[in-house]
């Protein structure tokens, strides 16, 4: 843990706020503060989500110290600091941590964008590389489609690394009752999705549309 009595770079915070899930008062706290303190693990645990439920335990406590918010720069998004107190997550609080709080919500990052020209929202997840997974990536009507394609997400990467399975292009599962994801790489003129690690777009189709595949 190295504090610093600098704020930290603007853009990084912006990187990490703007696409965020939180009022917009909390976010202006943020970008006005005027120093930060960077976590990183030192212990000997090899698992990367234990090191990020050691990580959020310390920001838990911090936040008792005046910190504002807990930025995941790997995963373009940001959380209250608040959110990790003990007080807040329970007794079970690390058990809460390990398997019931979203991968989605900061550990690998949700984040909605427009692209110019295209109609609809890109969402994506960003940081799901560092657990050696693939990020997923879907081209969706609207924001009002936020909250299923976290949630698939979310259940897809758990899922991953709950099972150690693999997915790659061309592989299909089920994410509903009558629901398939198909994954597919991203398309030449799909630049904004590549990057840092491997992306996957998942299409949505009905059983029916798998069978035929």
């Amino acid at each position: 843990m190295v504090g610093f009595k600098t704020p930290y770079p603007q853009e990084s915070i912006e990187q990490c706020v703007a696409p965020a899930h939180y009022p917009q008062e909390v976010k202006e706290q943020v970008r006005a503060t005027s120093a930060n303190i960077i976590l990183y693990y030192k212990g000997y645990d090899t698992s990367p989500l234990e090191q990020y439920v050691a990580l959020a335990v310390v920001a838990g406590a911090l936040s008792s110290m005046g910190a504002v918010a807990v930025l995941n720069e790997s995963a373009h998004t940001s959380l209250p600091a608040g959110v990790f107190k003990s007080q807040e997550l329970g007794k079970h609080s690390l058990e809460m941590l390990r398997e019931g709080f979203p991968l989605t919500s900061l550990f690998c990052g949700f984040v909605k964008y427009e692209v110019e020209d295209i109609e609809g929202v890109w969402m994506r997840t960003y940081g799901a590389d560092c657990f050696g997974l693939p990020d997923f990536a879907a081209h969706a009507q609207g924001h009002h489609e936020g909250q299923k394609y976290s949630d698939i997400f979310n259940n897809v990467l758990r899922y991953l690394l709950e099972s150690g399975a693999e997915m790659a292009a061309g592989h299909t599962m089920q994410v509903g009752k009558t629901t398939f994801m198909k994954l597919r790489d991203p398309l030449d003129d799909e630049y904004y999705l590549q990057g840092p690690g491997t992306t996957l777009v998942v299409e949505l189709i009905e059983e029916d549309e798998c069978n035929a595949h």
